[in-house]
């Protein structure tokens, strides 16, 4: 069963819950931020720029990807200030990045696929202790990232490649091992963001699709759970249980009231 939390929003993606139980989704076309309170207060912040995915820290500063001008930012709640956190690596500019992640130790995880759909240009990034570095390359449109819930692991997912890969995560290192194309998910465009429930079961966010994929934690997808519209963007859990969607054809921020809780993500 599904419910419209909200609609009419200029191509939505995210979402993330910080620590007061308010949801937080960006426009990308818009260039917003939004937050969508407890109390059904919708409030935007105007970020000059093409903010994509979000991921909290516990601070319960908002961290995003900015496709447009090519860096991280941060959002700061209390002086609503927004600080360019990085956007080189390696002495190159960012390209286009999409989507992030903390992993257990901290460190900031993120996909740039550029313009990467026809060429394997395409690469992923770390960000730890102030120094940026590519972790793998050569993708076609690396996308949305996770992390398995006890974070040894780390999912990638290959948009125009139809696939997920899967490797070793040591957050020490800070070095992606053993990566592999783990799951084909189908198209038409392929997936999009992802989020773990408590089970070990990766939900993706097929593109192009009108549903949600629901992978086990052996690699068989052993769900499609349907959506009214045909391009969900990215998915996160509520705390309480149930799924948030982003999805961009109708412009809506969906809830699967179907009970089940995510992992705990990392900040």
């Amino acid at each position: 069963m599904s419910k419209v939390l909200l609609n009419g929003l200029d191509f939505p993606e995210g979402p993330a819950i910080d620590s007061q139980g308010t949801i937080w989704l960006v426009e990308l076309k818009g260039g917003n931020l939004l937050c969508f309170t407890s109390e059904q207060e919708i409030k935007r912040y105007p970020v000059n720029g093409g903010p994509n995915g979000i991921a909290i820290d516990r601070m319960d500063n908002i961290w995003f990807c900015d496709s447009k001008n090519n860096c991280i930012s941060r959002f700061d709640q209390q002086t609503k200030n927004i600080e360019v956190v990085c956007s080189t690596v390696e002495e190159e500019p960012l390209n286009q990045p999409n989507d992030l992640a903390f992993d257990l130790s901290g460190n900031l995880l993120f996909t740039c696929p550029g313009n990467s759909r026809q060429e394997p240009t395409g690469y992923a990034c770390v960000l730890s202790k102030g120094i940026v570095r590519k972790i793998t390359e050569q993708k076609f449109f690396p996308n949305g990232l996770a992390f398995t819930p006890d974070g040894k692991e780390l999912v990638v997912a290959e948009t125009y490649r139809h696939r997920i890969w899967k490797g070793k995560w040591d957050a020490v290192s800070c070095r992606w091992t053993e990566e592999a194309p783990w799951v084909e998910v189908g198209g038409p465009v392929g997936p999009d963001g992802m989020a773990f429930d408590s089970d070990g079961n990766l939900y993706v966010a097929v593109f192009g699709k009108q549903a949600v994929k629901v992978v086990s934690p052996e690699g068989q997808i052993i769900e499609e759970i349907p959506l009214p519209g045909k391009n969900p963007t990215n998915c996160a859990f509520l705390p309480t249980g149930g799924l948030l969607v982003t999805e961009t054809e109708r412009g809506e921020l969906v809830w699967i009231e179907n009970g089940v809780k995510g992992c705990p993500l990392f900040k």
